[in-house]
This record gives C-alpha cells, structure tokens and sequence, in this order.
C-alpha cells in the first residue's frame, strides 16, 4: 500500500470513527448540563467544598470561581513543584527552579502543558500525577463550563443567570472526563502504553553504554492529556516516544481522544438551543477547516521535491517511521487546530508550509473543532462577528440565535479576537528586538523566527507544541510565555461570559423573512470566510517573515 493512500485510508477511519461517536457523546454531555440531579459523589464533593450547586450565577460571580477556583489550582500546582525534592515519589529529582515552576503551573491551570522541561528527567510521580493530571481533568472541565455558560445565555433570555460553576465543573469531570478517560487508558495499556509507578532502570544501549529510564502511570496520563485537549507528555518525546504512543493503532486512538469532544460538543450546542441544525452548521465550518488543512498538510509533506524526499517517499525528517507522513500529518494538524500541544513528530523539521499551516492552525484561535470548550465559544463569538458582517452588507440589525448582536455585543466580541494576536505579536516583537532571547535561538533567519513565532502563537493560544529548535528553559522565556499563557486563557473568558450575561438578559427576536438563516450552508461558508480573512489580516505580515518566506525560498 502507498504511503499516500495510507494517509487517506487514516483520515478516513478517523471521520467514520467521530461520526459514530458524535450524536451519544454530544446528547450525553447536553443532559449532564441541563439536568438538576446530583450524584451522590457529587454531593460529597459540594459538601467538601461548600458550594451550594443549585444557585444561579449571574456572569461576574461565574467569573469569579473560574479565576477563583484556577488561582487556587495555579498556587497548589507551584508549591507542589517547589517542595518536590521532600516529597515521597520524587525519583531523586530536586525542585523545580521558581521561573519553571511558574511556568509549568501556568501553563496546566491555563490547559497549555507548554513544557520547557524534559519529563522523565524533572518531575516525580506526586508531581506528574497528583499535580499535572489532575490539572489536566480539571482545567478542561472548567473550559467546557464557560462553553456551556455562553450557550445558555443563547438559549436563555430576560434573566442574567448562566448556571452555577460549581456544578459545571464537577459534573465535567465525574460525568464525562473521567469515564472515558478510564476506558482510554485501557485501550492505551492494550496497545502497550507504559502505566506504572517504577523507579529509574538502567537499560543497556545497542552500540554500548548504558541510559536511564523511569516508569510512571503514562497511559492514565496519556488519555486525559489528548481526551481534554491539554497536550505535553510524561516524557521529553511526548507522543512520539513509544511508551506514550507504540503504535499506528495508538496513534490514530490519540488523534480521535483529541478531537472527540470538541466536535461532538457542536451537538450539545444544538440541542441546549432547541435546534440540532445549528449545531450542524458549526460543525460543518469546523470540520471543512480541518480537513482542508489536513489535506493540504499531507500534500506538501508528501510532495516536497528533492532526491532525499523521493527516496524517502516525502519528507520524513523528524517524523517517526512507526506513523510514517499519513499519521503525522494528520497528528500535526489535529494538534494545532485544537489547544492539544502534543506531537508525535517534530514540527520544526516540516517543510516551510507545513510550518506555517501548523502556526496558522493555531493563529484561526484553535476552533477547527478547537479545545474542549474553548474551541465552541471561540467559534460562537466567530458567529457573532459573521452575522454583524452581514447585517452591515444588507443594513439590518444582525440577529444569531434570535438575539440582536448590538454595540455591546460587538464590543466584547471585538475584543476578544483582539487578545491573543497582540499578545503573540507583542511578545514575539520583543523577543526578536531584545539582545538576549535572541541567544535561546538555534537558527537564523526565516526558520529562527518561526520558532519564536510558533512558541508565542502556541503559548498566547493555550495550545502548548513546541516547533523545537528554541532553547525556551530561560528567565524570559518562562516568564513571557507564562505571562502569555495565562492572558491568553483568562482575559477571552472575561469577554465570553460578559457576552453570555449579556445574551441571556435580551428578550427574543422572533425571526422574520430578513433573518439570516444561521443554521444554512451559505452561513457556514461566510463563517468560514470570515475566519479565513480575519487571521490573514492579523498574521500575514508576521507569516510572511517566517514560513512562508522559508517555503518559498525552498
């Protein structure tokens, strides 16, 4: 069989796999969220908390217990890294230096798991599993509340209340994200991923010598890692090491964990508004982006010219055998157009356009299907600003959702497709005029950009791949990044649920013959037409010194 076929093969197996899955896992989460029962477990964790879950929440006390709640989660997760030289499990490694700490702590509160550090050789078992995976669990719980908040205030209306937060996030996790996290982690040990608590061996070299390896509970950590869109790994290879992802069985697996939940949530959408069809419309604008940027990646990394990339059947440098182009590519794109950040190759080694699609994946705001949450309310406010572009085309008064988007909508709308290009911009132009970020580069020139490019574009976008060749475990770089990070998650929330308090205070428009009728394909393709032309207006200029200069010069 042709590598090429193979790839399609793949892609094909994957869609088949997500469509069975959509319409269970979709309804599932729409009755988790709209049901007033509590679990027993649940009731035990609301009594530990002392949070009572049948209480409204108007949008600014919502706020306050997602930032409350991931303060708490950012200042545990940084001591817990501070003191690990005294805590049990710590296979002999001493704490982590506070600017890493700092990080790394950002960086899983804000569901990034950007990592400036090689796994397996810094954090012990207490860190990895009662630290960064229970970060994992519940920083993407806590992106798909404020998903579900906005979505209420849609279907919602004359009253100000979204939900409890409380509520939200525990059923997030006991109801969906540890059940099938349970059963991933299963498939994962079949297909012969790591899941222990071992200490460090000494195993032998092929050509002599020896090398250290440590044990750990991959698998479970594997599985809530892709499942919440979070990303890293437990090892320095993240998914391309073996004991992460063995196999093309594996691998595939992964890339469905990744994008499971933020297309099936376009089903939760649909039904929490009272009309699938709307769901249908946001699903088809994401799954038209994804696979057209999948198609294209396999097309430039399978057809780049040159007699090393023929022999090899396209370009393989810095991708695994094991997966070969196909799984690659489509691992790469799957990654970048939602806020995962694993990889299972090495980005920095694409071609030049296969570069630059992977940091334009990330540069849309990752909403091709998008994070856990974070991918549905980025696309909704992207529905937003397709209607009032639009309603200015014909001169009426933009609805979506029978909901008038007026001036305060489009402002807080507005603002935040603002927050992370000037964040990505900002702290790549200082990066690139200061003297001493510029020592962390490995490359010059167009390829010596990109990196710098690609780490702010993922840090500022919670997604957290690295393209590789930046040395990022410095003062500045764990500073700005951490900085960019957190912005990047917090400050769109703040827009989103205002916008949702918003949303839910109007009285509804009943639709009229000028209503534009958002649940069509005609409103899918404006969407996507919007998407395309708004992140080529903010990153063209910067794409242009990057990889699109490289991919043309090659």
């Amino acid at each position: 069989m042709s590598p090429v076929l193979a790839g399609v093969l793949q892609l094909l197996a994957l869609i088949a796999a997500l469509a069975l899955a959509y319409r269970p896992l979709g309804d599932h989460m729409a009755r988790v969220y709209s049901s007033d029962k509590h679990l027993r477990v649940e009731k035990w964790i609301y009594k530990g908390i002392g949070a009572n879950p049948n209480t409204e929440m108007r949008w600014p006390a919502y706020l306050r217990g997602v930032l409350a709640f991931s303060l708490a989660g950012m200042l545990f997760l940084y001591l817990l890294q501070r003191l690990q030289g005294s805590l049990p499990g710590s296979l002999g490694f001493k704490a982590i230096d506070p600017d890493q700490a700092f990080n790394t702590a950002a960086s899983f509160v804000a569901n990034t798991n950007w990592q400036s550090y090689s796994g397996e050789q810094a954090m012990g078992h207490v860190v990895q599993t009662g630290g960064l995976a229970v970060q994992n669990f519940v920083s993407a719980a806590v992106g798909i509340a404020v998903a579900v908040a906005l979505v209420r205030g849609f279907a919602r209306s004359r009253t100000g209340e979204l939900g409890n937060f409380w509520a939200d996030l525990v059923r997030g996790v006991v109801r969906i994200l540890i059940p099938i996290s349970v059963v991933a982690a299963l498939v994962l040990v079949a297909c012969g991923a790591l899941q222990n608590f071992s200490g460090i061996h000494e195993v032998g070299q092929f050509m002599g010598g020896e090398q250290q390896w440590n044990g750990g509970a991959v698998a479970s950590q594997e599985a809530i890692k892709e499942l919440g869109t979070n990303g890293g790994g437990y090892f320095n290879a993240n998914s391309a090491h073996p004991f992460e992802n063995p196999n093309p069985i594996s691998n595939l697996f992964e890339i469905f964990l990744i994008l499971v939940i933020p297309f099936a949530l376009t089903r939760t959408f649909g039904r929490m508004v009272g009309s699938v069809r709307q769901g249908y419309a946001i699903l088809v604008t994401m799954a038209t982006i994804w696979i057209g940027f999948t198609a294209l990646m396999m097309w430039t990394e399978f057809h780049h010219g040159g007699p090393a990339f023929d022999l090899a059947g396209g370009a393989m440098e810095g991708k695994e055998t094991r997966f070969g182009i196909g799984g690659s590519s489509l691992f790469a794109t799957s990654t970048t157009l939602t806020s995962t950040g694993a990889v299972n190759s090495f980005h920095s080694s694409y071609t030049g356009f296969g570069g630059g699609i992977t940091m334009l994946g990330m540069q849309l705001g990752e909403i091709a299907p998008g994070g856990v949450g974070s991918g549905l309310y980025g696309m909704l406010i992207m529905a937003i600003i397709a209607v009032f572009i639009a309603g200015l085309m014909v001169g009426r008064t933009p609805e979506y959702l029978g909901k008038k988007i007026g001036t305060r909508e489009i402002k807080l709308a507005a603002c935040y497709i603002l927050v992370t290009p000037a964040l990505v911009l900002g702290f790549t132009g200082a990066s690139m005029a200061l003297s001493t970020p510029k020592d962390s580069l490995l490359n010059n020139g167009a390829h010596g950009f990109s990196e710098v490019l690609y780490a702010f574009t993922s840090g500022a976008n919670n997604n957290g791949s690295a393209f590789a060749g930046l040395s990022a475990d410095t003062p500045w770089f764990n500073t700005t990044i951490g900085l960019a990070m957190l912005l990047g998650r917090f400050l769109p929330m703040v827009f989103v649920l205002a916008l949702a308090g918003s949303l839910a205070a109007q009285k509804p428009v009943p639709a009229t013959v000028g209503t534009l009728r958002t649940e069509k394909p005609l409103f899918s393709g404006l969407l996507v037409g919007t998407l395309m032309i708004i992140t080529g207006l903010t990153y063209f200029p910067a794409l242009a010194l990057g990889p699109l200069a490289e991919g043309l010069a090659s």
